[in-house]
This record gives structure tokens, C-alpha cells and sequence, in this order.
């Protein structure tokens, strides 16, 4: 299967799916295949669950469904609770920590139809921007291997900057996502506070933290925030509903730009003049 579909949208990855142009098992044989081939030299993935992966895939494509991620593979940051599967938080405290629930934004991503490949590397517990600790290793960039992607989402900005995945979870307090998504050419999203909830636990880091999306298109990270939205019971903070989905906000034209100047001064500042004195 040819590499370039790795870099297909993830929502023309879906469609070709429900138009049964493609396969999740195709899709997802596709991923794992260059994670294989590719990660060893990038260490996004602290851990990879193949057997799951195909194992959701199979069943995805044995039961077709309109979910709007239905069938396209995602890894999930190592710092939210996956059923069944490792959650380290990067830490050695945790190395052998296998949580017997998903945390909820993981549950509404599965809800949504993706397949999860794994688990993406973050620095311990998450507190710094460059995505490094002992427990997991050094990710590094794929662009530049000799620099970092960033952090503390690292190594899912790595993985879908490098086509190991079409889109990833991240989660961001004071950078996680953005930074990494500078560093590595992807479009980063944190929501706001309240929108995405971080049960079971009841204040994400005091609202401070919140999943979000890494992505290469605005699009795929509207939809992917648009699947891990909504208020779960305990949470602290919730944010309004939004008036409409923020995939169709992001298809909107973005209308005319204004711009408001407060004073003559900062006009010629902007054009490098001296403002006139008094």
C-alpha cells in the first residue's frame, strides 16, 4: 500500500472507508507497518498494541457504522488511561501500571470510531516542553533527528508529523500541544477550558490541562475535537455548547478581516515612524 495514504486527511481516510474504498484492517496494517519501520529511529511510541489495534479493526470493518472516525486508526498520549493497555505517564512509578478503565475522552474516541495503535511519548508526568525522560527515552524530530519535537505532546506530534498516524490525541496546560506542533509543521489545538472533560478525574490540573488535537489539517482537529467534547458528571468546569459543529466552523468562510487601532501612535509605530510629540 503506497506510503502516501499515510498523509491523507484523516477525514478523506474515513470517507474512503465508508465508501469501502479502504479498509480499517488495510488502514491499520498500513500504520503499524511503518511505526515498525520507522519509529525505532523517532521513539514517538512508548507502546504500540498491535493485537488491539487489528483486533478493533477487524471488528470495525465487520460491522460497518456512521461514526465519523469509524475504522481510522489514532494513538492516545501516555498521560490518559487506556483500558487494558499501559499507561506509564512516564514515569517509573507507573512502568507496569495497566488501568482497568479509559479515561473519558479515550472512551468518546473510541465512541467515535477510531482504532487505537498505542501510546505516544511524554516527558514524566508531563511537565516539561521537550519530550524526554528515563523511563521512555528521548523522542526526537522528524525532520531533524538530531532536535527535539518539543512536549510535552512530543511524541504525538512526531508520530503524525513522520505518517505513523493520520491524527493524535495530546493534552496541553502551559504548551503541550502547541509547542510540538510548532516544532514539527502541524496545526496544534487547545481547547478551552471545560470543553473537553478530564474525568474521572474531576479538574484536570485546575482546568489548566486539557486533551486535544494534533493534526495537518484544521479540519481533522475540528472533528477530532468535536468527537472528545462534552461534559461528563463531576466535572469542575464546563464550557457553553458550542452553536454548531466545530468541523462546520472550520469549513466557514472566515469573513472580512478588522482590525482596531486604539491610538494614532500605533500607526506609526506599525509603518516605523516617530508618532507626533504630545
Amino acid at each position: 500500500m503506497s506510503d502516501e495514504l499515510a498523509f491523507t486527511p484523516a477525514l478523506e481516510l474515513a470517507a474512503r472507508v465508508r465508501r469501502g474504498e479502504i479498509s480499517p484492517v488495510e488502514l491499520t496494517e498500513l500504520f503499524l507497518e511503518r511505526i515498525d519501520r520507522l519509529d525505532p529511529k523517532l521513539n514517538a511510541f512508548v507502546t504500540v498494541d498491535a493485537d488491539g489495534a487489528l483486533a478493533a479493526a477487524r471488528a470495525a470493518e465487520a460491522s460497518p457504522s456512521d461514526a465519523p472516525f469509524h475504522g481510522v486508526p489514532i494513538p492516545i498520549k501516555d498521560l490518559n488511561e487506556t483500558a487494558g493497555l499501559r499507561t506509564t505517564y512516564s514515569t517509573k512509578a507507573y512502568a507496569k501500571y495497566v488501568p482497568e478503565f479509559d479515561a473519558a475522552v479515550v472512551r468518546r474516541i473510541r465512541e467515535a470510531g477510531f482504532v487505537v495503535l498505542g501510546k505516544t511519548n511524554t516527558p514524566e508526568l508531563g511537565t516539561i516542553a521537550q519530550t524526554e525522560s528515563e523511563l521512555n527515552g528521548a523522542c526526537r524530530n522528524p525532520w531533524d533527528v538530531s532536535r527535539t519535537p518539543g512536549g510535552s505532546s512530543g511524541g504525538a506530534a512526531a508520530a503524525t508529523a513522520a505518517g505513523l498516524c493520520p491524527l493524535a490525541h495530546g493534552s496541553d496546560g502551559g504548551g503541550s500541544i502547541r509547542i510540538p506542533a510548532s516544532c514539527c509543521g502541524l496545526f496544534g489545538l487547545k481547547p478551552s477550558r471545560g470543553r473537553v472533560s478530564p474525568s474521572p478525574y474531576g479538574s484536570g490540573a485546575l482546568g489548566i490541562s486539557t486533551s486535544g488535537s494534533l493534526a495537518r489539517t484544521v479540519r481533522d482537529a475540528a472533528a477530532l475535537l468535536d468527537a472528545m467534547a462534552g461534559y461528563e458528571t463531576g466535572d469542575f468546569y464546563v464550557a457553553p455548547a458550542p452553536e454548531r459543529p466545530f468541523l462546520e466552523e472550520a469549513e466557514r468562510a472566515p469573513g472580512r478581516l478588522r482590525m482596531g487601532l486604539r491610538s494614532p501612535r500605533i500607526i506609526f509605530w506599525i509603518l516605523g515612524g516617530q508618532p507626533p510629540a504630545g
